[in-house]
């Protein structure tokens, strides 16, 4: 499902969805028709646009929130033209599995959007490296100054949604020294083992000041 008000960046989004395999089985260029199609097709995700008409403020921003809460099974894939580190923070703050908020312009890189794409419908998340920036702003000093400048580096790629053997190739390490890397962040930031908690996804929020 391709939610975006420009027909040009719809029709191109269309047809790198379906050279990579995607079916689209719908398209809209505002946030009424989105929650229609979604509510018609439940598609696996929706890759929509942060401002849409009528009003051009964050009308995907809340219809992704309301997608994610009535249908769960929908991944949703925000794309902005500009860093609104708010509405990204809001959506993390709600979810935390099944989300991706990427800059427009990082749709020119296909294999890159494409990946995200994946994850993000596989339940995953794909942070644009600039919202992780402006995020991390918002964040006053706490037990993130416990972590190395390594550990540190770990986690800035978790919260792009890297898996430990994407943050190892990112970072030319083995997968086990990531996984002494991460149980090295979650005691230092004070996340024991709780089977109700997903201590991955915590140290991410932790990080991104939105948890």
């Amino acid at each position: 499902m391709i939610a975006e008000d420009s027909v040009l960046l719809r029709i191109g989004l269309v047809k790198v969805v379906q050279t990579a395999g995607f079916e689209v089985v719908a398209e809209t260029d505002d946030a009424e028709g989105l929650l229609a199609a979604v509510e018609e097709h439940r598609p696996d995700i929706a890759v929509v646009d942060v401002r849409m008409p009528p009003g051009f403020t964050d009308e995907g921003v809340r219809a992704a929130l309301l997608i994610r809460r009535q249908w769960p099974d929908t991944a949703v894939l925000l794309l902005s033209q500009y860093v609104e580190e708010r509405y990204a923070a809001d959506l993390l703050t709600s979810h935390t599995e099944g989300i991706g908020y990427l800059l427009k312009q990082r749709v020119a890189d296909v294999e890159e959007f494409i990946d995200a794409l994946r994850r993000v419908a596989g339940g995953g998340t794909a942070l644009d490296p600039q919202v992780v920036a402006q995020l991390l702003v918002r964040r006053h000093s706490d037990p993130l100054d416990r972590l190395t400048s390594r550990e540190r580096d770990v986690l800035e790629l978790m919260a792009g949604g890297r898996s430990n053997a994407g943050i190892a190739g990112a970072l030319v390490i083995s997968e086990s020294a990531v996984a002494k890397h991460i149980n090295s962040i979650f005691g230092k930031l004070d996340l024991p083992v709780a089977e109700a908690d997903h201590r991955r996804v915590l140290a991410v929020l932790r990080f991104l000041g939105v948890g």
